[in-house]
């Protein structure tokens, strides 16, 4: 691979919080991008995330890590007047600007597109909100369990029938929408390329929400019917349904009709191509529950081991259900760079990459988050203020000292 960086010299801002904003720089910066981090006096509230439940516990700091690696980190009191200069330099310093900070609290801080843009043409103003920038809850607040989860009606989905809604995987609408605002992102910076000029781009967790779940929501618009929530024991498809084996490892079998025959036979029951109550889709969806049972103690016979083999002789889709601690440990993982090297973290020595490859061109080499307000000095020159203008700054509270500092 060359170790030529696609996004070598692209200076990016990064004021949001949390996790989608973050994220999207992320991704970014696994291609060579020069990210500064910038947080307020008191850090970025993900940066306790791993102590909230129901976050995993763990002695490592390991989101903040995963949403802020290979960044310089600045902190600055925006409610300061004197932080006002430093933010414009920052802006006219940069490429790309990322904010998620809430638009009533943003029009107070003149931090909107209006307020920044004037002081750099060539910016593309990247925004990420919960529910859109307009309409009649454009100023929610919102996480991705509310508005990418809930909302978007993904959460109404993703449980069985008499099941109520659950809590779903932390920050997974959240790293979804970080993919979408990161695709704005470059979308933009390819326009600037043709015309010279910078854009305000948005998305939302809601808009990334409905996006998941499109198939859904356009089947909604197509007044189409709906099947009843899912349930194991009777499901639309006994063969699109979850299973045991007898060693409790619980898995998929996804089958289109032409599989029948290879399921039938590889299992040990060529009987049932011949039994009447499954002789087509049709009668196999009109007797789902029966055979679900003949497929249940089937399954229930022979470990995961057996199974296996068979499926992937008979060429048939199935997926084995993983808990985080056995995905960890998939040997495809490290073979496609999904986990990779995490450089500096101390115990913590490996990351998640982002989910983009561009083959031919290796990713900067994953390196751990900065501690808060790490590069003040560094940054600060960079952009033009002198060694008393930074004292300045610090004795009005603006950029705070590095004493003190914590990751």
């Amino acid at each position: 691979m060359t170790s030529d960086n696609i996004f070598s010299g692209l200076k990016v801002v990064d004021l949001a919080s949390f996790i989608a904003g973050p994220g999207a720089a992320v991704i970014l910066s696994d291609f060579g991008a020069d990210v500064i981090k910038v947080e307020a006096p008191t850090g970025d509230t993900w940066r306790i995330g791993y102590k909230i439940p129901p976050l995993p516990r763990a002695k490592d700091n390991y989101p903040w890590h995963l949403n802020n690696r290979n960044k310089r980190g600045l902190a600055l009191d925006l409610k300061s007047p004197e932080a006002r200069d430093v933010l414009r330099r920052l802006v006219e310093w940069a490429d790309v600007l990322i904010v998620n900070t809430p638009h009533p609290a943003r029009e107070k801080l003149k931090l909107g597109y209006e307020d920044v843009a004037p002081w750099n043409p060539r910016l593309i103003y990247a925004d990420v909100t919960g529910y859109g920038d307009k309409g009649p809850d454009a100023q929610l607040p919102g996480f991705d369990i509310t508005a990418y989860w809930a909302r978007s009606g993904l959460l109404s989905q993703t449980r069985d029938a008499g099941a109520p809604p659950t809590l779903p995987v932390s920050g997974s609408g959240d790293h979804a929408t970080a993919v979408s605002l990161y695709s704005a992102i470059v979308t933009a910076l390819y326009r600037r390329e043709r015309s010279g000029t910078g854009s305000y781009v948005t998305t939302s967790l809601l808009a990334s929400g409905i996006w998941a779940g499109a198939v859904s929501a356009q089947a909604a618009l197509c007044d189409a019917t709906f099947f009843p929530l899912h349930d194991r024991a009777a499901p639309p498809n006994a063969t699109f349904n979850v299973y045991r084996a007898a060693d409790d490892i619980w898995f998929l079998i996804v089958l289109t009709p032409d599989k029948w025959p290879a399921l039938a036979n590889g299992i040990g029951r060529p009987d049932l191509l011949s039994d009447a109550r499954f002789a087509d889709p049709a009668k196999q969806a009109a007797n789902s529950a029966q055979l679900t049972a003949i497929l249940d103690q089937t399954f229930a016979s022979q470990p995961m081991g057996h199974w296996r083999e068979v499926f992937e002789q008979g060429h048939l889709t199935f997926g084995v259900v993983h808990a985080p601690g056995e995905v960890i440990n998939d040997p495809q993982l490290r073979a496609n760079d999904i986990v990779v090297p995490l450089d500096g973290a101390g115990e913590l020595a490996a990351t998640i990459s982002s989910p983009i490859q561009v083959h031919g061109v290796a990713k900067v080499p994953a390196r751990r988050a900065p501690e808060l307000g790490e590069h003040n000095e560094e940054i600060l020159k960079q952009i033009g203020f002198s060694t008393s203008e930074i004292d300045s700054l610090q004795a009005s509270g603006a950029v705070p000292s590095a004493r003190g500092r914590a990751a």
